[in-house]
């Protein structure tokens, strides 16, 4: 059974909800430990004295802010525990906003609130419901590993989501930050028109199944490989230059690209599909190497496809699962429809 990583109270006027937190997403990136090439030796990193290359324990390593020119104030763990919030086991909401009043920017990291004893799931459902159909998100401070947080609370389907923010001074001024920005830029009605359709060709319903870790698989299959013994040749892709065409050439051409979108899939164009690397061959030996009409779609499409089909399991299948399962799953269709 899951387990809060924090529990308190929810706060709003005099009510006040039993609340923990609970995390709501899971780090899926590859990590590596350090060794030493050629060698079985792992590498450790230490703690060590920049003038007398000499080990420094732990407790005796203080913090120091630097004010520039090699000036840095020492600031001991005490004196930075003495300023720390206090202890604290109450989300207080202060405010209510719009949802849409808020630039995803601010957002953070996710967490869920969930309901502590059978007291408070009365007043946490009511809180989750109101706040659904007010389209509002409360806004709140919280104290969580020694560090006092502004976060908002925004009702989901199922549970209130609880958003560790970034504070205004934390976000950057895009127009100090980003050089050339473009102040006012003129455009045709009939650019603008173009521009609309290919986004109205590519809209879809937000499927998030349809989008996965393409690279993190690939070094997962790596890391098969190199398991099981295998050599792995590594050839450096070159770079192409990209050719300058005409704006309205290309929205136009996109538009037409776009007419067989498929949700989650990229628009090939003629050049991009010539210059897509022949693929490696994984058949078993025995096996048949007639090219199916599922047999070219990348990962996406093929996910797409298999939505359509309803083929159970889909988003835990492999690309040549999906391709074979699509290619089985639609083969009597196509056999139905002849006769």
């Amino acid at each position: 059974m899951p387990r809060a990583i924090w529990t308190g109270s929810l706060s709003f006027g005099l009510v006040n909800v039993p609340v923990g937190l609970f995390s709501a997403t899971d780090d899926k990136a590859i990590h590596f430990n350090q060794f030493q090439a050629g060698t079985p030796d792992r590498i450790r990193q230490k703690r060590v004295n920049e003038r007398t290359g000499e080990e420094v324990e732990y407790a005796d390593v203080v913090k120091g802010y630097d004010l520039g020119g090699g000036e840095y104030v020492i600031v001991t763990p005490e004196e930075l525990e003495s300023v720390e919030p206090g202890r604290s086991r109450t989300i207080e909401i202060t405010d209510f906003v719009d949802l849409d009043a808020i630039d995803p920017i601010y957002y953070k990291s996710t967490y869920y609130l969930g309901p502590q004893g059978e007291q408070a799931v009365r007043p946490y459902a009511l809180l989750r419901e109101a706040m659904a159909q007010s389209n509002k998100v409360a806004v709140a401070s919280l104290v969580l590993r020694t560090k006092e947080h502004l976060v908002t609370i925004r009702p989901t389907q199922s549970v209130l989501a609880l958003e560790t923010m970034y504070f205004a001074d934390e976000i950057r001024d895009p127009l100090t930050e980003v050089p050339a920005v473009p102040s006012e830029v003129d455009f045709s009605g009939r650019e603008l028109s173009t521009a609309k359709l290919l986004i109205d060709s590519m809209a879809s319903a937000w499927d998030p199944s349809l989008y996965e870790d393409e690279y993190r698989k690939r070094v997962e299959g790596l890391i098969d490989e190199k398991r099981q013994g295998k050599v792995i040749v590594t050839e450096r892709p070159e770079t192409q230059a990209t050719k300058v065409v005409d704006l309205m050439e290309a929205l136009q051409a996109s538009v037409e690209a776009a007419r067989s979108h498929r949700p989650g899939a990229h628009i090939a164009t003629p050049e991009a599909t010539a210059s897509v690397p022949a693929k490696r061959s994984t058949k078993r030996a025995g096996t048949s190497s007639t090219p199916t009409e599922s047999s070219g779609l990348s990962k996406t499409e093929l996910q797409a496809r298999a939505t359509e089909l309803g083929i159970p399991g889909r988003s835990k299948m492999t690309r040549e699962e999906l391709e074979a399962a699509v290619h089985r799953t639609a083969k009597p269709a196509r056999r139905r429809k002849a006769s």
